[in-house]
């Protein structure tokens, strides 16, 4: 039997390390085979979803993280409230990540067997 977590991330891509953890573990438990993981960004979180991220050398690429933890099986959905607040739209996101609703994330959380907050 698997187990269903789902991550809610609320913190900007950077300039905290917030999201980028929640994206370390949330990829980390997508690589086994006994989880299955849905990943929610919202609010300034759905920047971690924007394809071609440029940063500094030494930085971390959080679309990249997405797009592993995509590869590895799991869903990621962005608030498509929080991306219109911001301009943003879906054509910007990467990989298979996709715009989703307040209705979905609702959904998601009935569904897990644990909800995990960065």
């Amino acid at each position: 039997m698997s187990r269903k977590i789902l991550f809610i991330l609320n913190d900007p891509p950077y300039g905290t390390e917030r999201s980028y953890n929640g994206l370390r573990l949330a990829g980390a438990l997508a690589k086994r085979p006994e989880t299955e993981i849905r990943v929610f960004l919202m609010g300034d979180a759905v920047g971690c979803a924007i394809a071609g991220q440029q940063v500094p050398n030494g930085y971390y690429h959080l679309d990249r993280m997405v797009e592993s933890c995509l590869r590895h099986g799991a869903e990621v959905g962005c608030c498509g409230t929080c991306m219109d607040a911001r301009g943003l739209g879906e054509d910007l996101l990467t990989g298979e990540a996709r715009r989703s609703t307040l209705e979905e994330l609702a959904d998601w959380t009935l569904w897990a067997d644990q909800v995990i907050t960065f």
